[in-house]
């Protein structure tokens, strides 16, 4: 299956930018590399670095990249390993980030992996295939428990409890294999009046995908050091799509901004601790009317762009 991912905002995402032609950039959720394209044609002597955890991203990244030449150099790991990276390859700072976090079409759409409610398929989820947790994993090894805590805080399911205790009774007559036996134990623990808007298993194959990839972890854990790889003016755009990703990144620009720790009757700051940047949106940007109309799938798409003093 070939490689397609409709770049979500994309034209805000790459005027928010401010590129540079002589600028160091780089994507970390590389995907089908629209927004990487249309960074790279903007550099004449400047530097890409993509990198994306997908054997067929990079793949798909490579083949549509190679007209840029030596300006691009893709790399297959992990974005919150960046800055370890670019620093061993003698990047010490860079002029913009882009993130897209959103899981992509051509993931969503490839049955074989596992990541939609829409198509049979084994319990999989990887975002990395490499690595050996998968969704099957999660379903049948975690405790009630775990899956309580699992579907209620990254799926935001109002039903959590009682879906956890849906897959622990059928797992105990066999492993739950398969997207579509999922489903149906989803779909049992939802009283019928309660499935009316939208599909039963959207909020748990949301909260099993974030848990496989480790996704808000991952995300927490880079934004400090994304912000501290930027030079001055350098901006970092990060395009979220759901609620539990955009507080993080809205947490995380706010600190960046306002990292006094003094208490609020001190008269004057004492602790020193100076505002790294300001966040360039005050509002996140939306998807127009037209790239809604283009793709549904953008309709919860926030971008966020700081930058750097």
């Amino acid at each position: 299956m070939e490689f397609k991912h409709y770049s979500v905002l994309l034209s805000e995402t790459i005027e928010q930018l401010h590129i540079k032609p002589d600028g160091v950039y780089v994507d970390g959720t590389l995907g089908g590399a629209g927004h990487a394209s249309e960074v790279c044609k903007r550099l004449t002597t400047g530097r890409f670095y993509g990198f994306d955890q997908d054997d067929a991203a990079i793949a798909a990244a490579e083949e549509r990249l190679a007209v840029f030449g030596e300006k691009v150099t893709i790399l297959r790991d992990n974005y919150c390993n960046a800055k370890t990276v670019l620093h061993g390859l003698g990047v010490e700072s860079v002029d913009g980030i882009v993130l897209d976090l959103g899981v992509s079409s051509y993931q969503l759409d490839t049955e074989e992996r596992g990541f939609s409610y829409r198509y049979d398929a084994p319990l999989d989820m990887r975002m990395d295939r490499r690595q050996s947790l998968t969704a099957r994993d999660i379903v049948n090894n975690y405790s009630e428990m775990e899956l309580f805590h699992m579907i209620r805080d990254y799926g935001e399911d109002s039903f959590a409890k009682n879906i956890a205790k849906h897959i622990v009774r059928a797992r105990a007559d066999k492993p739950i294999e398969t997207t579509f036996e999922l489903n149906e134990i989803i779909k049992a623990a939802i009283p019928a009046k309660m499935r009316q808007n939208g599909h039963p298993s959207k909020q748990t194959f949301q909260a099993i995908r974030i848990a496989c990839n480790r996704e808000l972890e991952v995300l927490k854990d880079s934004l400090e050091s994304f912000i501290g790889l930027l030079n001055p003016g350098g901006r970092l755009c990060i395009i979220t799509f759901h609620s539990l990703e955009d507080r993080l990144v809205k947490s995380a620009f706010r600190q960046a901004e306002n990292p006094c720790t003094c208490p609020p009757e001190f008269p004057v700051c004492v602790c020193g601790k100076k505002p790294l940047g300001r966040s360039a949106t005050r509002k996140p940007v939306l998807p127009s009317a037209q790239e809604l109309s283009e793709n549904s799938r953008s309709k919860s798409a926030k971008l966020r762009v700081f930058e750097k003093y």
